[in-house]
C-alpha cells in the first residue's frame, strides 16, 4: 500500500513539476499514450466523465461559442472532433481541416450541418447519434399536438398577462384529439414513436414515406400507408413532419401543400426547420386556413422568422426535441462509441462515411 501512494504521488508531483522521470512510470504512459479530442460544447456530467476515462479531453465552453475559425485552430492539437449541430462543417471548413483530423462525431441525429462528399474526399470518417433522440422527440411532437389542439400557449399567456377574466364557456375551446386522423410525413424510428403515443390518444395513424413499412409494423400501430403525399395531405387533421432535410424535401411545406390539408388541420414540425416556407405557413395561420402549428425547429434558428412571435395560433419551442437528460446521455455515448470504434481501427456503428 505504502508503495502503491508513493507511486501516486510521485506521479503527481512528476505531472506538476515535471520532474518525475515518465518513462519508468506505467500510470504516465498511459496518460501520455492518451489520444486527444475536442469537444466542442459542455456536455452532460456523465458523457463528459466517459470521455475523460478513455481521452485527453479539450473541452469549448458555451460562453462564448466556439467559432470554426477556433475550431479548424484547436483541430491542429487534437486527434478527433466531438460536434454539434451547431458547427457549420460546410465545404470550405472540411477542405481547411487539418490533416491530423481523420474522425468527426456529431452530438445529434441530423448531419446537414457537415458536408459528407467533402469529408469522403478528404478521408474523414464521420458519424452521428441516431437513436437516442427518438423517444423524446416523439414525446415533443405529442406535447406539440396536445398543445397545439387545446390551445395552451394561449392560455399560459393571459395567465401570465394577468388577462384572465375567469372561467367563461366558449373561451380557448379547443378540439380533443380522439378519432381524429393524424398524418405523418416521415415514418422512420420517431414517426413510428410518434404514431405508438398517438395511439394512446386514440388517433387514427396514416402515414407516407418513400419507403413503406412491413405489414406486420403497419397493424402493430394500426398505421395505414399512403401511396403519395398528396393523398396523406387531404386525410390529414393533423399533420406532423418528420422528414429528413433533404434536397429533396427542403422547402416542401409550401401553399400548394398547404391546400391540400384539410381546412384548419393541425401542424406540427419536429424535424428540420428548412423543410417548412415560413412565409406561406404564417400567411396560412393568419388567415385561418391553418388552424394552429406547433413548431419545435426553425429555419436560421435562432433567429426565426419575425411573423411567428405574435401569432397567437401557434405553440412554440426553442428546439427542445431531445431535451431529456436519457437522450443527451444516449447521445453522448453514441458519439462517443463512433470515435471508440474509429481509434479500434474498427467501423463506426454509426457512422456516415
Amino acid at each position: 500500500m505504502r508503495q502503491a501512494n508513493g507511486l501516486v504521488r510521485s506521479v503527481r508531483l512528476g505531472h506538476k513539476r515535471g520532474a518525475y522521470d515518465q518513462s519508468r512510470c506505467p500510470e504516465c504512459l498511459i496518460l501520455m499514450s492518451k489520444k486527444k479530442i475536442l469537444i466542442t460544447w459542455p456536455l452532460p456530467e456523465a458523457v463528459m466523465a466517459r470521455a475523460r476515462a478513455s481521452y485527453d479531453v479539450i473541452a469549448h465552453g458555451d460562453d462564448p461559442k466556439i467559432t470554426i475559425e477556433e475550431l479548424l485552430e484547436t483541430a491542429k492539437k487534437v486527434d478527433a472532433l466531438l460536434i454539434t449541430l451547431n458547427e457549420k462543417c460546410r465545404k470550405d471548413v472540411i477542405e481547411r481541416m487539418p490533416d491530423n483530423i481523420k474522425c468527426i462525431s456529431t452530438f445529434s441525429i441530423g448531419f446537414d450541418h457537415i458536408d459528407l462528399d467533402a469529408c469522403k474526399a478528404r478521408g474523414i470518417k464521420v458519424g452521428n447519434a441516431p437513436h437516442g433522440v427518438t423517444v423524446a422527440t416523439a414525446e415533443i411532437a405529442m406535447l406539440l399536438l396536445l398543445g397545439s389542439a387545446r390551445r395552451a400557449s394561449e392560455g399560459e399567456r393571459m395567465i401570465r398577462s394577468r388577462s384572465w377574466p375567469g372561467w367563461q364557456p366558449l373561451q380557448l375551446v379547443g378540439q380533443r384529439l380522439d378519432g381524429k386522423r393524424l398524418g405523418i410525413y416521415g415514418f422512420g424510428k420517431i414517426g413510428q414513436a410518434l404514431a405508438q403515443r398517438a395511439r394512446g390518444f386514440e388517433m387514427e395513424i396514416h402515414y407516407y414515406d418513400i419507403y413503406r413499412q412491413p405489414i406486420e409494423k403497419e397493424k402493430a400501430l394500426g398505421a395505414t400507408y399512403h401511396e403519395t403525399l398528396d393523398s396523406l395531405l387531404k386525410v390529414s387533421q393533423f399533420f406532423s413532419i418528420n422528414a429528413p432535410s433533404t434536397p429533396e424535401t427542403r422547402g416542401f411545406f409550401n401553399k400548394s401543400v398547404i391546400e391540400k390539408l384539410p381546412h384548419g388541420a393541425i401542424v406540427v414540425n419536429t424535424a428540420r426547420g428548412d423543410l417548412v416556407n415560413d412565409d406561406d405557413m404564417i400567411a396560412a395561420l393568419k388567415s385561418g386556413r391553418l388552424g394552429y402549428a406547433g413548431l419545435d425547429v426553425f429555419a436560421g434558428e435562432p433567429n426565426i422568422h419575425e411573423g411567428y412571435y405574435d401569432l397567437p395560433n401557434t405553440f412554440l419551442f426553442p428546439h427542445l426535441g431531445s431535451a431529456a437528460i436519457e437522450a443527451r446521455n444516449q447521445m453522448g455515448f453514441e458519439a462517443l462509441d463512433n470515435i471508440d470504434a474509429f481509434f479500434a481501427g474498427k467501423e463506426m456503428p454509426f457512422k456516415l462515411t
